[in-house]
């Protein structure tokens, strides 16, 4: 139903269930994550009026497990991109994954995502470094390019204004 990805890692799409509702993705070396895309696969859609509360749990320094919101997943917004790097000093948030016994290693963060009510989604305010830019990389390169262009213009016109100064003399 979902699937897990880290730049340079393989896709995961064999979540743990551990409840009927509440998957968990495993995050070997977490330290080493900056950015977590989660996706439904297609196979499985929501059923109506549900969608996924998306959840990053890290070991605190006693070992015991912090959960932070990141945001939700929908069969209208299928896939998010989640900045994890800057979460890992902050404080956790009510999660629906407490009383689950979730097996964790000390090095190992989880993403977890938690089947719930459109209506329980809309309340949640994720935590608000986890958000990725809305702008596009297409936009975003294509605003570098030209800014890149125009630099390169004008320091070409400069060139050859000197030039033609410097003939005239």
């Amino acid at each position: 139903m979902f699937g897990c990805l880290v730049a340079g890692r393989l896709v995961q799409t064999a979540a743990h269930q551990v409840a009927e509702d509440k998957f968990v993705f495993d995050l070997p070396d977490y330290e080493n994550i900056n950015h977590v895309v989660v996706f439904m696969l297609g196979t499985i859609p929501f059923p109506e009026g549900m969608g996924g509360s998306v959840y990053f749990s890290y070991p605190d320094s006693n070992g015991m497990p912090v959960w932070q919101l990141l945001g939700f997943v929908t069969n209208g917004k299928p896939s998010a991109i989640f900045k994890i790097s800057g979460l890992k000093s902050g404080e956790g948030s009510q999660h629906p994954f407490g009383a689950m016994n979730i097996v964790r290693t000390a090095s190992v963060a989880q993403i977890g995502i938690s089947v719930e009510l459109l209506d329980n989604l809309a309340q949640q305010t994720p935590v608000g470094n986890a958000a990725v830019s809305s702008v596009d990389s297409f936009t975003q390169f294509t605003s570098s390019f030209c800014q890149g262009v125009v630099k390169d213009i004008s320091g070409f016109a400069h060139l050859r204004i000197n030039e033609k100064k410097q003939a005239r003399k």
